[in-house]
């Protein structure tokens, strides 16, 4: 399976240090924001839960026994790491019950933080935000040029790559994709799913890698498809001369294809080089779009809000940002440094 193990094109030319990455949990911190205020009344329950060190499926599950309901009953809008402290909002559908009591819910990694009624039950995706604070340890390399990266970061942005957690330990994910699609594997509906996702995501950044390899990727080219950050709207006509400010201000940028059934959206140059980047892999093509997935658009871009960054002593660095829903703290982060977690760092990939 060689030929689906790719280190991704950086676009500032590749990490100028190294650090630790979650070296303790409270070295990773993630708070949800919902993109609306909750009803205050309704079925529905939204409580935004304080969780150290386990994961959301697991969680709902403690949930759901703790209130005496189903599984089913438990919603999240996105899973969270488990190496972490995170706050995420689950909803609970509790249909003519009164609030529940927490006090056989919370321990010493389980906290609820606030909750509020609902009309509506909470979806998967629908968040505005996470809100990321980090702290890097050990960290290696010339502090003067780690700082000029992180500015250049902060200011320009990086590419939407998704993180190399969605592909799984050596890419066992898009293994198990292949063997999926070859009929070798058969599998419950939710890991299907993960896998369906690793292999979309895969060529989403095979394609996106190959566009900053030929300097192309903040550039628009003809037949460009242009996305939003943090919404789905596209725009499939770029001539029009007022989008070429929307396009400097970064308020509109290229996307890439997250690939499924139909014709790429894309035209002219950009649809040759993406057809190009993905054509080596039809059996990711061919076993997506027999799932029954569609032809969709990921823009190229990622840019981070309210970046700010101080050292906390000459080898620990505290970053915080903000991120749109379905993006990577981790993408981010290695175009400064090489981050891993509690390992042996590779020096070698060091600028």
């Amino acid at each position: 399976m060689n030929e689906f193990f790719f280190n991704w094109h950086y676009a500032c030319g590749g990490p100028v240090g190294s650090g630790l990455f979650k070296t303790i949990p409270e070295d990773f911190r993630v708070v949800e924001e919902l993109p609306f205020v909750p009803d205050g009344e309704g079925e529905h329950l939204l409580v935004m839960i304080e969780k150290k060190g386990h994961n959301t499926d697991w969680v709902a599950g403690q949930l759901a026994r703790c209130c005496g309901l189903s599984k089913k009953a438990i919603s999240y809008a996105g899973r969270k790491d488990r190496q972490g402290i995170t706050r995420q909002w689950f909803c609970l559908s509790l249909p003519g019950m009164p609030d529940p009591q927490w006090s056989s819910f919370e321990t010493e990694t389980l906290t609820v933080i606030e909750q509020a009624r609902h009309r509506r039950k909470l979806r998967v995706g629908a968040l505005k935000a996470n809100h990321f604070a980090i702290t890097l340890r050990d960290v290696a390399g010339e502090r003067r040029d780690i700082d000029k990266r992180l500015s250049l970061i902060a200011e320009e942005g990086v590419p939407n790559y998704f993180g190399s957690q969605r592909f799984g330990h050596n890419n066992r994910n898009i293994e198990k994709a292949v063997a999926l699609f070859g009929g070798s594997l058969r599998l419950p509906r939710n890991k299907r799913s993960m896998y369906l996702s690793a292999a979309r995501s895969w060529l989403f950044n095979k394609a996106l890698s190959d566009r900053i390899a030929q300097q192309k990727w903040q550039i628009l080219l003809s037949g460009d498809v242009l996305g939003f950050q943090g919404n789905n709207s596209l725009i499939f006509d770029i001539s029009d001369k007022a989008l070429k400010p929307r396009f400097e201000q970064r308020e509109v940028c290229p996307t890439g294809p997250l690939w499924g059934r139909g014709r790429l959206s894309s035209s002219s140059d950009c649809h040759l080089l993406e057809s190009a980047a993905i054509a080596p892999y039809q059996v990711l093509c061919d076993g997506l779009e027999n799932a029954g997935l569609n032809q969709e658009r990921r823009v190229l871009l990622l840019q981070p809000q309210g970046m700010e960054w101080h050292w906390l002593d000459k080898q620990t660095l505290h970053v915080r940002f903000g991120l749109p829903k379905g993006t990577f703290a981790t993408s981010v982060l290695r175009e400064a440094l090489v981050c891993q977690e509690g390992a042996a760092i590779d020096h070698s990939a060091i600028q």
